[in-house]
């Protein structure tokens, strides 16, 4: 880590237990008082530190989001991970989990199929965003001046015959996604792998996840998959109760515990 980077990062906890001055900073870290003011300039430019009338600096407001964006998306994997193991064991395929943040949709969670073809997807790693069937659930949960800022601004590989071929076409799909409720690539991003999935909604209704079951044609066709949405769809349902604190509905048989026929 550089030392520039290191003694920004070193004022944070400083200023965690309470208000301090530049003098206080400076002293704390060991450099010249100009040294220390570049820095905080530089963090109360991004929101991590706050000036106060008195001059004394105090965590910022961006750093408390960020924090809580942090929590939030640690507890739906949290939330979410026993129902993905219970969806794997019922149908044997790849489950993600994914959020949406910065920019990108990224993988959070993983369990791996059940047969020995494995996909090369891994948590912390962003998805094919034009494609792929948690980022079109996320993304189409945006608001419609936001949702066609980023089609517009997005390129558009083409990875595949079926990837999407460009904005409209993009729009056109999230439209269909918000209407239908669930989203699929079949074939968008590698043609021989195909996905399925279910949106997953916090307490104020928004989609801050979704979940996906992803297989080989070797494995299952495009249409055995797609005979899985009530399945991904309970789950995901499951999931969106105990994220946003809904009590849960009585169900004797949920379809998570039903052992779906998959080929060997």
């Amino acid at each position: 880590m550089s030392q520039t980077v290191d003694r920004a990062l070193s004022i944070l906890p400083l200023l965690a237990e309470g208000p301090a001055n530049l003098e206080q900073v400076a002293t704390r870290l060991g450099v010249h008082k100009s040294t220390a003011l570049r820095l905080l300039r530089t963090l109360h430019e991004h929101g991590m530190v706050y000036r106060q009338r008195d001059q004394r600096y105090r965590l910022g407001a961006r750093l408390f989001a960020l924090a809580q964006e942090a929590m939030e998306q640690l507890d739906v994997r949290d939330i979410a991970h026993p129902h993905l193991v219970a969806l794997n064991e019922a149908c044997g395929h790849t489950v993600h989990l994914a959020v949406h943040e910065e920019g990108e949709v990224v993988y959070i969670d993983k369990v791996e199929s059940r047969y020995p073809v494995r996909m090369h997807s891994r948590i912390g790693k962003p998805v094919a965003i034009t494609v792929a069937a948690v980022a079109k659930l996320l993304l189409a949960d945006l608001p419609e001046a936001e949702r066609r800022a980023v089609a517009e601004r997005l390129d558009y590989p083409a990875y595949t015959a079926r990837s999407t071929p460009n904005a409209n076409a993009y729009l056109a799909e999230l439209a269909r996604v918000r209407e239908q409720g669930w989203a699929s690539d079949l074939g968008g991003h590698e043609e021989s792998i195909n996905c399925l999935g279910a949106p997953i909604r916090g307490a104020d209704g928004r989609v801050g996840a979704a979940l996906s079951v992803s297989a080989p044609n070797v494995v299952v066709s495009a249409e055995e998959l797609l005979a899985l949405r009530p399945l991904v769809l309970r789950t995901a349902e499951a999931i969106s109760r105990e994220y946003s604190g809904r009590p849960p509905v009585n169900d004797p048989e949920p379809l998570v515990r039903t052992r779906v026929e998959r080929h060997p």
